[in-house]
Order: structure tokens, then sequence, then C-alpha cells
């Protein structure tokens, strides 16, 4: 018997908006370069970007009955965070789904499967993030956990985590960090807002980021 989770505790809606105004790499600086996916895990369509509440589910290998499961139970932000063994040679999710995600106002999907359909997907607005693009068809046979921590991509995704994606992958912010690490993002920008000033000014990025004195110590020398 497999139970599904459904009372989980999401991520405070308030955190999710702030840390949407960042980018993935911008966050993952922010909490110490942490929380990075596997760069294998991309999006459809480079414009994609979403933010949300992680809605965890496990499943087989070239099997989609859990992530059926798992879109009937999530809830409108929720971000459908997929654990099926990475393995490329399968189209676990397309457009007919994704029209079941972008009906009950699901945020993203994102997997370490196959996905298809992805020109009627990009069209629909659905972002979805996965390993690969495969047309090869699904069965529907094995039972598998719904809400309960996963190994995704590398990093360990717990019900009501924050994701985040963009063009550049998809990182992962603990819940009870995540409006420390948002100030910490704004510090970020803040930072590099004034290094590109100072370039702008005619400043090098040697004089910007202090690298006199370490490439000196390394023995770096010019002939200027």
């Amino acid at each position: 018997m497999v139970h599904v989770k459904t009372k989980i505790e999401r991520a405070n809606p308030a955190d999710v908006e702030a840390l949407s105004k960042y980018s993935v790499a911008t966050i993952h600086e922010a909490q110490g370069r942490l929380g990075a996916v596997s760069p294998k895990i991309k999006p459809i369509d480079r414009h994609m970007s979403f933010c949300g509440s992680a809605f965890t589910v496990r499943c087989a290998p070239r099997d989609n009955i859990m992530l059926q499961v798992a879109i009937s139970y999530a809830r409108a932000g929720d971000v459908i965070v997929v654990a099926a063994g990475e393995y490329e040679d399968a189209g676990s999710f397309g457009d007919v789904l994704a029209n079941a995600c972008k009906a009950k106002g699901i945020t993203a999907l994102v997997t370490d499967t196959g996905v298809r359909d992805t020109k009627e997907i990009i069209e629909l607005g659905f972002p979805v993030f996965c390993r690969s693009v495969c047309v090869i068809g699904t069965v529907k046979e094995t039972l598998g956990q719904v809400n309960d921590p996963i190994v995704f991509g590398g990093q360990v995704v717990r019900p009501g985590d924050i994701v985040r994606g963009d063009a550049d992958g998809v990182v992962i912010i603990r819940r009870e960090e995540a409006a420390n690490i948002a100030r910490r993002a704004q510090a970020r920008e803040e930072a590099e807002a004034g290094y590109i000033a100072a370039y702008k000014a005619g400043k090098s990025v040697i004089e910007v980021s202090n690298l006199a004195g370490v490439l000196a110590a390394k023995g770096l020398t010019t002939d200027e």
C-alpha cells in the first residue's frame, strides 16, 4: 500500500515572491554556492522561468502513473518535482498533462527524465525543465511516494522547499532559510550593480575585484 501525502507545509508565498526576483545564479551564490541542481536539467525553452513550492513525487523509470497522481493532488503555486531514476529514454510528460497542470494553476514541472510535445508546451506557456526530450511513451504500472524527500539532480528536495528555475538551470532553497537568502540575494545584486558602474567608469576588473595583491603574491608579472 502507498499513501499519498497531501497535507504538507508549503513555502510562504511572500518568500516565493521575494526569491522570484533573483536569478538562479544569484540565489546559488547568495546561499554559499549551495542548492544547484545538476546542469543536465534544463528548460525546454530558455525563456521559461518559475519560482514555487516543491511538490515531490517518485516515479519508476519509463512509468508516469505517479506523475498523474501528483498532478491530481497538487495545488496552485506548486512546482511538481519528479525523481524518476534519471532515465532519459522516455517521454513521461507531454502537452495533455501540461494542459492539466495549467488548468490547476500549477507553477511548473521539473523532472529528471524526458518529456515530449515540447512545441505545444512552449506555446502553452507552461514551464517545463527536464533531463531530455524523448518521444518514447511510458507505462502506468508502479506506485511510488508522493511528498517524501527525494534526491533530484544531486540535491535533496523536501516538500515545501522553494524551487527556482530560469535559463541557466534550477536551484533549491530550504523553506526555513528563504527570507534570509532573499536578503542576501538583494545584497549581492546591489554589489554587482556597483561593479558594473565601476567598469563603466573606466576601472579594470583587477581594480574592482581587488586582485592586484593576490596576483602579485602568486607571482604574476606583466610587461607594463
